[in-house]
């Protein structure tokens, strides 16, 4: 009877999932092990046989690559392509099927809305913190403070943002009633969603423990994904293009992606040595540039360079982060050479689980920004902040 339930259940979710036969694998954990494109996460994934299909978005790349599954008896290896999608089950104990999907980051293009041309405009603020700030609209009525980051991903909201400045939680009745704690994971979804001239309609949102300083959540770089995203701090204005906009003045370089997040090549010089490294683009930071202290070890980086000063910090998940602040003599950057920045080294483990350094946005802010997110560049051009004083230096 259990074999026949399932082959009932396959037939009927066959239209949906858009293949003949969805393969079927085992597990007896709802625990998964992930190995993407070689990096292997062996906490990666929990089944859940409610939602189907429970979609796993592979990380970024434009190249072909194979994706695994692991469960605790089974496993499945999936090759992935940009635009493609790929549907299996999970049979968890023997009786409960867990419809999954294996997507690529990068979506099948829309050949329709290819010839359409936008330029959607987002005024936002700079603040004192060096933070993007942009007024988001929640369903005509609440006002919101999210900024943008291009190290994080889809639109997330603060907890306390949640529960005091918006209706997300009208679908927990006893939660209303003071009867039970919120479900922050089973939030209404936002019937439209406003920024400048963007509009969202019926758009999740992520709960999150952070954001910059001051603000009630932020919105991350792949929800611009085939598009140009440009950023004015001469007019404090960001610009969505679905075509490249004119890019006289500005300087090309190529836009790398590492685990999804975007990156470029820069190069430290100290003393009469080049150090060269990959660097995320963490626009949520007010600090200039951020140093993995493992990758300057391996790259045998000088640790007698001036310190600022040094200092302890925790994140929100109470982990502590013995820092110094020291000031790099030459960092070159798509042709441009900046003196005299000042960097925090981290000593302890990189919370994003590999060695990469980071540009923050008292760093990034000195340029106008093209993410051109079709074709994988990026265009700098040096704007009015460029020769102000960093937050922090000697």
């Amino acid at each position: 009877m259990k074999y026949l339930q399932l082959f009932t259940a396959l037939l009927l979710v066959q239209p949906a999932m858009a293949q003949t036969k969805l393969p079927v694998i085992k597990a007896t954990s709802k625990s998964v092990a992930i190995n993407d494109g070689g990096f292997l996460d062996k906490n990666a994934w929990s089944l859940s046989p409610k939602i189907r299909p429970d979609v796993y978005t592979a990380d970024r790349t434009r190249k072909a690559k194979w994706v695994t599954f692991y469960t605790d008896i089974d496993s499945i290896r999936v090759k992935v392509k940009p635009g493609t999608k790929f549907n299996f089950v999970v049979l968890l104990n023997g009786k409960d099927s867990c419809y999954t999907q294996i997507a690529s980051a990068i979506p099948a293009e829309n050949k329709q809305q290819k010839s359409i041309v936008r330029h959607d405009t987002i005024p936002f603020t700079l603040t004192a913190y060096n933070t993007i700030q942009v007024k988001t609209v929640f369903n005509n009525t609440d006002t919101l403070n999210f900024h943008f980051d291009a190290s994080s991903f889809d639109f997330r909201l603060t907890r306390d943002a949640i529960l005091k400045k918006t209706n997300l939680l009208t679908n927990q009745a006893d939660v209303l009633a003071g009867k039970a704690k919120p479900d922050y994971n089973n939030l209404k979804k936002v019937g439209k969603l406003q920024m400048g001239t963007m509009v969202w309609s019926d758009q999740e949102i992520v709960p999150t423990t952070f954001t910059a300083h001051d603000m009630d959540g932020r919105f991350g770089w792949n929800l611009f994904e085939g598009k140009q995203v440009e950023l004015d701090y001469d007019k404090n204005l960001m610009i969505i293009h679905s075509k490249l906009p004119e890019t006289k003045g500005y300087v090309k370089s190529k836009l790398d992606f590492i685990r999804s997040f975007v990156s470029a090549v820069a190069t430290l010089k100290v003393g009469d040595k080049q150090y060269t490294g990959k660097f995320l683009f963490d626009n949520g930071s007010d600090q200039a540039l951020i140093l993995d202290g493992n990758w300057m070890k391996g790259q045998g980086v000088p640790a007698d360079m001036k310190v600022i000063k040094s200092s302890t910090l925790t994140d929100p998940r109470g982990t502590k982060y013995e820092i110094k602040l020291v000031e790099i003599p030459l960092l070159s950057f798509s042709g441009f050479n900046l003196t005299n920045v000042p960097a925090y080294v981290l000593s302890n483990k990189n919370p994003v689980g590999f060695e990469i350094n980071y540009f923050g946005n008292d760093f990034l802010k000195r340029f106008n920004v093209i993410f051109d997110f079709k074709n994988d560049n990026l265009y700098l051009k040096p704007n009015k902040l460029m020769g102000i004083k960093y937050r922090e230096s000697s």
